[in-house]
């Protein structure tokens, strides 16, 4: 019984968090994310945002101009612009958006990133949670 209580811990805190967040009204932290993913340019960059958004896989991408960035690649210290795409989504989403940007990405290892959102504005985030389906 106490192993299989704690092994049912997670689902009955994520019902309870659930059904709390129905009967007030409130927001469940951490239940929408924003991806960070970068592009090599513009076209590039509305490509896989329209396909994103086609894929119904986020609510909003922003696309952000031109940035430098430094990094090391293969041990050499590199030097490029990028654009960088803000991704509006479910948490639930990101692996499913990660693996698909994955596969339209022309970078060989493509900057797929995501942080939950703790607060924000709660009609922005009811906004999100309706127009990105649910899995």
């Amino acid at each position: 019984v106490v192993i299989l209580s704690l092994l049912m811990y997670p689902v009955l805190r994520s019902l309870a968090l659930q059904l709390h967040s129905a009967v007030t009204g409130s927001y469940i932290s951490g239940t929408h994310s924003i991806a960070f993913i970068n592009c090599l340019n513009e076209q590039i960059a509305k490509d896989i945002a329209r396909a994103i958004m086609d894929k119904k896989l986020a609510a909003c991408v922003n696309i952000l101009p031109k940035s430098s960035a430094l990094y090391f690649w293969k041990g050499e210290l590199e030097e490029s612009t990028e654009i960088l795409l803000l991704v509006k989504t479910r948490t639930s989403k990101i692996g499913e958006l990660s693996n698909y940007v994955r596969s339209i990405h022309p970078f060989e290892i493509p900057e797929i990133i995501s942080l939950p959102i703790d607060q924000g504005n709660p009609l922005y985030l009811k906004w999100i949670e309706e127009s990105v389906p649910r899995d």
